[in-house]
């Protein structure tokens, strides 16, 4: 440990930081997607998991993904102790993102659960790489993850829908690292998405297929902050001084899925409180 972050270190035990909450209003119980069909990769926690229970809340049917049956069952239970009312609509499919070749076949699962699939969000995904002590496998588990599984999910999907004229739409779960300078995996695999739903964007809009990101900030989900977020939010590297929470990304994907925002299109909602867009100081960018 550096002797600045010793002297840190001593500092916060002295001068404890403000404990911060977030004060959000969240969506009331709603019809903006109401008969609508969505499916959710990496739906079993953080990010994927709020905007399954999101979805639900507007009234449409979802299937979320994962790679653990176990915990894709934990995490049913978790959203029907929520509502009992939405069982009926919610469903789980294993799928590795990663493993392409069987992507198809995962896709015929969900297409059986919930009888069709108008909306895609592309939301699974991996952090770190850091150039400075990343791995080949390191990388390649990251991009494949987050970017060969999109890339290819999304000709899935885009495909389906334009044979069965679906006018859906698909949501990417871009990073405020997709508007970075890149130093590692991760970085790298958002700035690829950000490419891609560009575009997807001008591909597929003649179908009626609206394609859209969203870039978060840093979030209090598991892969970021393992303990509970309701606990305290402060973030000192942050320009806002607190992480984002997963329901103010979820609240923001309902409206952008429903039918106020087909006339956005290709577009990146930011929602980092600033951080890479005017405040860059939350990165460090030393080359060991």
């Amino acid at each position: 440990m550096s002797i600045k972050s010793v002297i840190k270190s001593f500092a916060g035990l002295i001068f404890p930081p403000k404990v911060v909450k977030a004060e959000i209003s969240t969506l009331a119980p709603n019809e903006l997607l109401t008969g609508r069909k969505a499916l959710i990769t990496g739906g079993t926690s953080g990010i994927g998991f709020e905007i399954a229970k999101a979805f639900l809340n507007s009234g449409a049917s979802v299937v979320i993904t994962g790679c653990s049956q176990e915990r894709l069952d934990s995490a049913l239970n978790k959203i029907c102790e929520t509502n009992l009312e939405w069982k009926d609509r919610v469903f789980s499919v294993v799928m590795d993102v990663s493993n392409i070749s069987y992507l198809e076949d995962c896709f015929v699962n969900v297409i059986q659960k919930q009888g069709g699939v108008d909306i895609l969000v592309n939301n699974a995904g991996l952090e770190g790489g850091h150039i400075n002590i990343c791995s080949e496998e390191d990388f390649d588990k990251i991009i494949n993850t987050n970017m060969k599984g999109v890339f290819f999910l999304s000709r899935i999907v885009a495909h389906y829908m334009i044979k069965n004229k679906i006018k859906g739409n698909i949501l990417n779960i871009c990073s405020s690292s997709s508007f970075r300078p890149a130093n590692s995996a991760y970085t790298m695999s958002k700035w690829g998405i950000r490419g891609l739903t560009e575009g997807l964007a001008r591909m597929l809009i003649p179908h009626g297929i609206v394609v859209n990101g969203i870039a978060p900030g840093m979030t209090a989900t598991p892969m970021l902050k393992k303990n509970s977020y309701n606990d305290d939010l402060y973030l000192d590297v942050a320009l806002t001084k607190r992480y984002a929470i997963p329901e103010e990304i979820a609240n923001m994907a309902v409206v952008m899925v429903s039918n106020m925002c087909r006339m956005v299109v290709g577009d990146i909602l930011c929602m980092t409180g600033g951080a890479g867009l005017v405040y860059h100081e939350d990165v460090n960018y030393n080359f060991e």
